[in-house]
């Protein structure tokens, strides 16, 4: 576009007129854009605080949850549950070395992602499957009364 000087006292062209209003949509093009950017990065990190707040506690009301049931479960059953989850580990291990060996490789991927992703979830799992076993073993308790 070309510009072409004018004298203070002329009227604009319409095509001087058409080449403000465009450079004008421009800039307020470019303004939204940066404005929308920069609260996407504000939401963004607001969620990103928001969601650790919530991951932090849940996990100290899933520990709360595993020590309540701990002190309020039976030493014998404690020591049955101590015994039987060494056994399932030893177990799950060795299942899971046989189907290292047999899984195609994009499969153990995934997998290991999914294992990641609950030793960083450990707490919340380990008080979700002593509040399950704890509840279990009451029903059972209770049946037989």
């Amino acid at each position: 576009m070309t510009h072409q000087p004018q004298d203070e006292n002329s009227a604009p062209t319409p095509e001087r007129l058409r080449e403000q209003v465009e450079h004008t949509r421009e800039e307020l093009g470019r303004t939204v854009e940066a404005q929308a950017k920069t609260k996407a990065v504000d939401i963004k990190e607001q969620t990103a605080e928001k969601a650790t707040h919530v991951t932090d506690r849940l996990r100290e009301k899933a520990a709360q949850a595993t020590e309540l049931v701990k002190d309020k479960t039976p030493d014998p059953v404690l020591d049955k549950a101590a015994h039987a989850a060494t056994h399932v580990r030893s177990s799950v291990a060795r299942v899971g070395h046989v189907a290292a060996e047999k899984t195609p490789e994009p499969v153990r991927e995934k997998a290991e992602t999914a294992a990641t992703m609950a030793k960083a979830n450990r707490t919340a799992l380990i008080a979700a499957v002593a509040v399950s076993a704890a509840f279990v073993l009451l029903r059972r308790s209770r049946r037989r009364r």
